[in-house]
């Protein structure tokens, strides 16, 4: 685990961190093609950090036209695999050199707390890097069973120029999850961060470029989903596009491709995700720290947070009992306090519309709400599926309880849900469990913990959690490479 270091040395870097006020296109840093800019601001206090150009189409443009010319020119995507495995491990030393200014630019951006950003983001954007870094000279292609005239080759080839589109919630670690296996394959790409939460994608881009990853490789284009997203989705320049986000935009880049070029799109979004703890459940105080864990990680902004907890009514009252001692252990405050466990929603919008949840149900802890962008960590007792809480996507730190009597029940209520992305089961039980796991509808799946995998397994959902393709594991190079059959005839 990396080092903390204290609220005041924090304090310092903050104060003297430069943060960036540029897109990135072709190796350079520039400004929209429009002059205009917006403002990014800190969500702990709405005071204006950055002021970071407001992209357009033409900026797109721009972009695509510099991936394009990268790609087709080789210098990235066809560089010997052992020279883009070097590069992309200089890309993850350098992000871990500058790990302290860069958790504090996520911190100051977004409102995740800095224990968040310096134990959990960093090092994990690290190791995705390196990961799928070290997967480039490790992938086989096949050779099919053809006669004996005939040898028939399976080949993977870069797709070409892809979109990546990311959200606001874990802004640097959804660019690993994305670039990482692009890069690996050989594409050139077109990032646009969320308009939220754009600061450390960019500084991604720089680093990218002293670690040797060529110009136009990585471009990074800054502004809203409707002036910047809209025409990556649209643009018949890019080959396949990657989205994380909410259902409802992911519908659009469907709908952008089906009306442009049909790219390839890759959708993972949304989650309503139970966890159903049963009356044989062990250790309720090791139960709750995992729930509590996967309830409250990040504010509750995470789409494969726990959400719906089905818990079985012999247990209900003293696992209740549990989690609301566990939380004594989730102060809310100061993003840039490392004690802090629980910091402010990323935006005023967003702070609004978690809060309305809180009269949706019996309170039986929280409730609260300050500054007016911290919801208190909040705990409601549900009369069942139907509650305003427990069928829609809150993506803040709102707990809705639902008791069953079975599994049957509980199996039936969890899958009672249009989307399926990840879901816990809680038994001391092996078969119980493994039935269980079976049974519900979600990508990902965890047995007496809270989980989403790591590197090496694959991450997707689901039903409305999306469809296309996974991220991490092999599974995710599958989405920036195009399979070619080249048939040989010997006679």
């Amino acid at each position: 685990m990396t080092d903390l270091l204290g609220k005041d040395d924090y304090g310092r870097i903050a104060a003297t961190l430069a943060l960036p006020d540029f897109c990135f296109i072709d190796g350079r840093k520039q400004a929209a093609q429009s002059g205009r800019s917006f403002a990014s601001t800190n969500p702990a206090n709405g005071s204006v950090i950055a002021n970071l150009p407001a992209c357009d189409g033409a900026d797109v443009d721009l972009a695509v036209a510099a991936a394009r010319t990268a790609f087709e020119d080789g210098r990235w995507s066809r560089l010997h695999p052992a020279e883009r495995k070097a590069a992309l491990l200089r890309l993850a030393d350098l992000i871990e050199q500058n790990l302290n200014e860069l958790a504090v630019m996520e911190s100051l951006d977004s409102g995740k707390t800095i224990l968040d950003c310096v134990t959990v983001d960093l090092p994990e954007t690290v190791k995705c890097l390196r990961w799928h870094a070290e997967l480039i000279d490790k992938i086989y292609d096949q050779v099919s069973p053809a006669s004996d005239s005939h040898i028939a080759l399976i080949v993977r080839e870069a797709v070409g120029v892809v979109g990546l589109v990311l959200p606001w919630n874990f802004p640097l670690l959804m660019l690993a999850w994305k670039i990482g296996p692009a890069l690996a394959a050989g594409c050139t790409l077109v990032v646009k961060p969320a308009e939220e939460t754009s600061l450390t994608a960019l500084r991604v881009a720089e680093l990218a470029l002293e670690a040797g990853i060529p110009a136009g490789v990585l471009n990074v284009v800054t502004g809203s989903g409707p002036e910047v997203g809209e025409p990556i989705g649209r643009h018949p320049g890019i080959d396949a596009l990657s989205f994380t986000g909410s259902t409802e935009t992911g519908r659009l880049f469907l709908k952008f491709s089906a009306e442009s070029n049909l790219k390839e799109v890759t959708l993972e979004m949304g989650g309503k995700n139970p966890c159903i703890v049963m009356e044989d459940a062990e250790d309720l105080d090791a139960v709750a720290e995992h729930v509590v864990n996967g309830a409250y990680w990040n504010m509750g902004e995470n789409c494969s947070a726990i959400s719906r907890l089905i818990v079985h009514r012999d247990i209900r009252d003293a696992l209740v009992e549990r989690l609301v001692a566990a939380l004594a252990d989730w102060p809310v405050g100061d993003p840039l306090d490392p004690a802090s466990r629980i910091g402010p929603l990323v935006s005023a919008e967003h702070f609004g519309k978690v809060a309305s949840y809180l009269d949706g149900g019996k309170v039986l802890h929280g409730g609260a709400t300050s500054a007016d962008r911290f919801v208190h960590p909040t705990i409601l007792e549900v009369a069942g599926n139907d509650a305003r809480p427990a069928c829609e996507e809150i993506f803040g730190p709102v707990l809705s309880i639902i008791t069953v009597d079975s599994l049957d029940e509980a199996v039936a209520i969890a899958n009672d849900t249009g989307y399926g992305l990840t879901a816990s089961v809680f038994t001391a039980n092996g078969k119980r469990a493994l039935r269980t796991a079976r049974a519900l509808r979600a990508g990902t799946v965890t047995v007496n913990s809270f989980g989403e995998g790591d590197s090496t397994t694959p991450f997707g959902g689901f039903k409305q959690s999306g469809f296309g393709g996974r991220d991490n594991g092999i599974h995710a190079h599958d989405q920036y490479t195009q399979l070619k059959t080249i048939w040989l005839d010997l006679n």
